[in-house]
């Protein structure tokens, strides 16, 4: 079983707009609302992958109940702890004419540590039968910033793989915690080492970078594809290799709403199969990019991911000395 979790859930509403320019009335062409945060959008595609996962977090109010309704009518196993304050709603304004796309989140609800502490009674009783735990997204209002590091701490000891996608100060604590894989994008990655990326090595050096941080392995997403340093996450470090996977653009993307989030869920579903890395790592980008072919985060078809695993590129490369960067 994989375990999603999301803290900050959401219902994720998705407009396409053509020709949208700020401070001027428009008409939607398509709308969708569906229930959202990172976990969940991962535990759809995961779904859709045909992989066993169940979604878990917290979940309240009104948009909280329509979340978990929404999970149960799209047939995904969840199971939320209550909370006393609203969960959020996040919009997404995709102009179809240019590909660009506008994100407006909200902070979502003030958790209390009770209910924390609930949640984490159930994320433990979920794990004994899990393999893989998924920590995606930003963590609510009133958790404790190293709360993503205690509970990879916690899924260490019950000997549960531990993916971790998230930002700021959660990531950085977290990776300390020695997670298994940990799957920043390019600006999560500068702010993770300290520093910006100003060129290609120094995005190789960031790999390694992420390792001494704590991380077993480190996965960079990026537009159009990813770096990777992977291996044994039991073995020494210097026996990873770096990968740098990449796939030509689809042609009049949807929406790229949600692709990151589907990115992850095939590389979760590859190595949950036992996937050979660079076998994992081209189905993962396939995923990511066929999901841009569709309106709605985390949806996305898996016998057009087949197809497009082959047209992705896997390539080795040497990986630079951290002095390099100087």
């Amino acid at each position: 079983m994989i375990i999603t979790v999301t803290l900050n859930a959401a219902v994720d509403k998705t407009l396409a707009v053509p020709n949208f320019r700020l401070g001027r009335r428009h008409r939607a062409v398509e709308q969708r609302a569906m229930a959202g945060g990172k976990g969940v959008n991962v535990a759809r595609a995961l779904k859709a992958l045909g992989q066993p996962v169940i979604a878990t977090g917290v979940a309240g109010g009104p948009t909280g109940t329509r979340i978990i309704e929404q999970l149960t009518d799209e047939a995904i196993l969840n199971d939320f702890v209550r909370i006393r304050e609203e969960s959020r709603t996040s919009t997404a304004v995709v102009d179809p004419t240019s590909g660009e796309q506008t994100e407006i989140n909200e902070h979502g609800p003030q958790v209390s540590e009770a209910e924390l502490e609930l949640f984490r009674d159930k994320l433990l009783y979920l794990a004994k039968g899990a393999g893989v735990c998924v920590f995606a997204g930003s963590l609510p209002r009133g958790a404790d910033p190293g709360l993503y590091a205690e509970l990879v701490h916690e899924m260490k000891k019950l000997g549960v793989t531990t993916v971790l996608d998230s930002e700021g100060e959660s990531l950085r604590l977290a990776t300390r915690a020695e997670p298994t894989v940990v799957t920043p994008n390019e600006l999560e990655a500068e702010e993770l080492v300290g520093h910006e990326f100003d060129d290609e090595e120094d995005r190789l050096v960031a790999m390694r970078e992420i390792l001494e941080l704590g991380a077993k392995e480190a996965v960079m997403t990026q537009p159009a594809g990813c770096l990777a340093l992977i291996g044994d996450p039991d073995g020494p470090p210097q026996s990873h290799r770096l990968y740098r996977v990449t796939v030509d653009p689809v042609d009049t993307p949807v929406s790229g709403v949600g692709s990151g989030d589907a990115f992850l869920a095939g590389y979760v579903a590859a190595r949950y199969g036992g996937s050979p890395p660079e076998d994992g790592l081209r189905f993962a980008v396939a995923c990511g990019a066929e999901s841009t072919q569709h309106f709605g985060a985390g949806v996305l078809d898996p016998r057009a991911v087949e197809r497009l695993a082959g047209e992705v590129n896997v390539e080795a490369v040497s990986e630079p000395a951290l002095e390099a960067r100087g």
